[in-house]
Parts: C-alpha cells; structure tokens; sequence
C-alpha cells in the first residue's frame, strides 16, 4: 500500500512507511507525506518523496529524525499514542521474527474516534500483506535452492516445460523462454509441489506393469497429462496412444468408436472400420469419463478387460488386441456403483491401481510455475512478449480457490497476456471471478461477521463493475462516502482498476 494511498482515504498529517535496507539494518522512508503548516499541499520533502517512490522503489537517502516509525520499533509492538497534538498510530511487518517494515500515521486529536479506528485496522492489514508477501517470496528463493539439489536428468525430472534459468522466481518476473529439459516439470507435467512429487512417484511405480490405472479427478487437473506419462515411462511408449473421451460420444456412437464395425453394420456403415481398440494394439488406449458408459458398453468393456478379445459392431469374429487400459473420471465410482448406474466388477477392473491426481488449490506452490509455464508458451506462438506478472496479480493468482484447476488458470493467464499492452499482467487484467469474496479468502471465516463481510464485499464489486471502476460513482450508487467505499476496497484488496477493462 503507498502512503499517499491512506492520504486520501484519512486526515494525516504525517504518513509514512519505512523499510529496513542495507547491511546497518536502519530503517529508512520509502516513502513519505507530510502536510506543511498553514498549508493544504504536502511539503516539498513530502512532495518529492511521494512522487519518485512506490512499493518497489526505494529512496535511502529520505531520513527524518525523530519522524514517525520509532515508536513501534521501541515497543516492538503496534503503536497508538498521543503525543503532542497528535495521535500516532504505528504498526510493523515482521519477516522471521524480526521487523522489516513499519507502517505510520499521525493523525489530530479532534478526528472522530471511528476513524481512529479504521486508520489503525487499515494500518494493520496493510502490514499483514507485507508479511504475507515477504513470507512468499521466502518460499519461493527456498523452493529455488531445493530445485538446484535436482541434476538435469536424474529422477526423471525433465520435460517439456519452462525452464527455471530464465524465470526470476522472486514473484514478480517470468521467463519467456521455454525449455525442453527443466527440473520443475516431468514428462511434460509442470509441478514441484509435494502433492505432484507423490503422484509421479506412483506413475513411476505402475508404468512399467501393464496394469489398469484409473486416474481419479476434479476436471481441469491434467488427468490426459498423466496418463501420456505413464504411456511415455512405460514399455509401450513407441506404439501408439489413443485418448478417447466417453462423454463427448453418444451412446449410438461410442461403441462403434471403440470396437470398430462391419460394412453394413447399420445405416451408414458403407465400408469396414477399426475401433480405437484395434488402433492402439501394442499401446495404450484412455478412456477419459468411464463414469459416462452405458450399461451395454459397460458389459462389453468388462469382457475385454477380462481376456482382451472384442468383436466389432456387426461381425461374427473375436478379435484380439494387446492394449494397456487408462480410464479416468471427476465422478465417485464407488458411489455410483452403490447407486446401481456402474457395474461393480467393471469398477474392481479399472480400479487396480487408482491415482488421485490433486485440485490446484491443494498445489500452491505449483502455481506461479504454472502461471510461468503458460507465459513462455504464449510468448513462443505470439509476437508478444509477456515479461512478468505484477504483485498484485500474483496476489489474486495465489489466493484463488481455481475450481476450474490448471484449465481454468491457462485461460485466465491467456485471457490476460492477451490484455496486457506493456508486457506486464496486471491485476485488472485477471478475470473478474478472482475478485469475488469467496476467491480470496480475506473475509473471517465464520458468524455474522462472515457473512456480512460477504455481502459487503460483493455489493461493492458489483456497484464497481457496473461503473466501470469508478469509486465516487460506486459510492454514489451504494448510498455511501466515497472514503467509506475506498476503506472497505483495501480492506477486501479489490483493485477497481480492472473493472475498466469491458471484453
């Protein structure tokens, strides 16, 4: 949060905003606003603080001395004290124990109490998302040094991917460049993350048996991905692999797709054709949404499993084929087989080695990699060149609950590369669906609190989108101050600007 951001939402007369830089560890201004007395203006110390620096950018050589900021650093607790004519309100962002920041505001005795108030709880949730920050990027430069402990090649850990060489991993900048080798993918399946590291592990277990495998889901995880990992790490990996999807196939069809037909099986059948079973021999064949067969091809599923034989729609003649079976589902198999629309001994079938393949939301630290990966692979197929993603955007990236997975975040990240029109993803580039309450997580959990932090969180992104982030027009139409609305934005981290961009 930049300090002439509180100015406008509360009456100070000081606010400032320091960080610890250098090897001595003293904190210095990143940024300052002080009103000169007798005079509305900031003052020019003020002035040339507040408009040469920003969150990222910091200005050493402002140094005032006994200026706000000391007082939390004496207490090494927040701060509200009246000194002089003033109330001093100081709270300080820790990062592994120690205070690397504090955040200041002095405001005049006569402002109303609530203000007070909300200037201090502003003041504390701006210093949460500079904890929160700095812990992410701790997170981030540890995960770095654990992925040097990889050699190229080793483990397994290498495919198609971004490569790590040309990433600054500091969550703000991404690489452009892809790679075909990284240690932060593996058959092509980008992850680091100890819920990935588990399901390769089990990929490397069952590739090389001939076992079924059935790859349970949400929708959007990569289940294809995976199978085409097991395909690729077993020894069928030279023949061919076939991806079929159940659902997309009507019943009258879908037999015919797998099995093949006879020349003048039914209407239509003008000459004789290989089912995808006769097609994949030798290889592997996935069967994406097996919850979605019919019973009949159920039936017909089963017995193929059992022997391998088949026979085409139409014919008289068993045939045989040597074919690995992967099937897949985002439905409860057992469930539908305790409600009679599965067969249980097809379920047993393919349920010989199960793989849960997990949700993004439980692969936190798998999505700015993702986030990279799809960047370097826009900017290798368009003139454009993305070069990174801002704070901001990173923020509402890695809070989103995604229930669309890694399908929703592509598109998200496409959606705002193609937005985008100086090289950076922005926040107000992100779809609108990061912004809503239940994506960030930043409302209390439970209890009317909750629910009235809900509410009021949407009714201001909502007056926000039909005013094209236009904060005074939002207020106006909500019936409330313009400074109101402008706190409750902070508060809920909603960034109006992107309420402007209409596709």
């Amino acid at each position: 949060m930049l300090v002439h951001d509180l100015t406008g939402v509360f009456p100070c007369t000081i606010a400032a905003a320091c960080l610890r830089t250098g090897p001595d560890g003293i904190l210095r201004y990143c940024a300052l606003w002080q009103k000169s007395e007798g005079d509305e203006s900031a003052s020019p110390l003020g002035q040339a603080s507040r408009s040469s620096t920003s969150a990222v950018e910091l200005d050493s050589e402002v140094r005032i001395g006994k200026a706000p900021c000391g007082l939390a650093l004496e207490t090494d607790e927040p701060v509200q004290k009246r000194i002089g004519t003033s109330i001093v309100l100081e709270v300080p962002a820790r990062s592994g124990g120690s205070i690397f920041a504090v955040l200041s505001l002095s405001m005049p005795l006569d402002v109303p109490s609530d203000t007070i108030l909300e200037a201090f709880a502003t003041l504390r949730t701006a210093a949460q998302m500079l904890e929160d920050h700095a812990l992410m990027r701790a997170r981030i430069m540890a995960q770095r040094e654990e992925l040097r402990e990889f050699p190229l090649g080793t483990s397994g850990f290498a495919g198609a991917a971004s490569s790590p060489g040309s990433s600054a991993y500091s969550g703000l900048e991404y690489g452009t460049q892809g790679s075909e080798h990284s240690p932060l993918s593996w058959c092509g399946i980008v992850g680091n993350s100890d819920a990935m590291r588990e399901v390769f592990t089990m990929i490397e277990r069952v590739a090389t048996t001939d076992a079924s495998v059935l790859l349970l889901g949400e929708s959007g995880t990569g289940k294809e991905l995976i199978a085409r990992a097991i395909h690729a790490k077993s020894h069928r990996s030279s023949q061919a692999f076939i991806a079929v999807n159940c659902a997309a196939l009507p019943e009258s069809v879908i037999e015919s797709e797998l099995f093949g037909h006879e020349k003048g099986a039914f209407t239509g059948a003008f000459e004789r054709r290989r089912g995808r079973f006769e097609e994949a021999d030798g290889g592997t064949l996935f069967l994406d949404e097996i919850g979605e067969l019919s019973p009949a091809i159920q039936i017909k599923l089963l017995r193929f499993l059992q022997d391998h034989r088949f026979e085409r729609v139409g014919g008289n003649a068993t045939l045989h084929s040597d074919v690995r079976v992967i099937a897949a589902t985002n439905r409860n198999l057992q469930e539908a087989v305790d409600a009679g629309t599965f067969r249980a001994d097809l379920y047993y079938r393919l349920n010989v080695f199960p793989i849960t393949v997990p949700p993004l939301r439980d692969r936190g630290a798998d999505i700015l990699l993702l986030a990279d990966h799809f960047i370097a692979k826009f900017n290798r197929e368009n003139t454009r060149k993305i070069q990174r993603i801002s704070t901001p955007a990173l923020d509402l990236l890695t809070m989103y609950h995604w229930p669309g997975n890694v399908r929703e975040l592509e598109n998200c990240i496409l959606r705002a590369a193609i937005l985008s029109t100086d090289g950076v993803i922005h926040a107000y580039h992100l779809p609108p669906s990061l912004q809503s309450a239940a994506s960030t997580g930043t409302e209390p959990v439970s209890g009317l609190d909750a629910a009235l932090a809900r509410l009021e969180k949407e009714l201001i992104v909502e007056a926000l989108k039909l005013e094209r982030g236009n904060v005074a027009a939002a207020a106006r139409r909500l019936g409330a101050t313009e400074r109101r609305v402008r706190y409750a934005i902070q508060r809920y981290r909603v960034d109006p600007r992107r309420f402007k961009t209409k596709l």
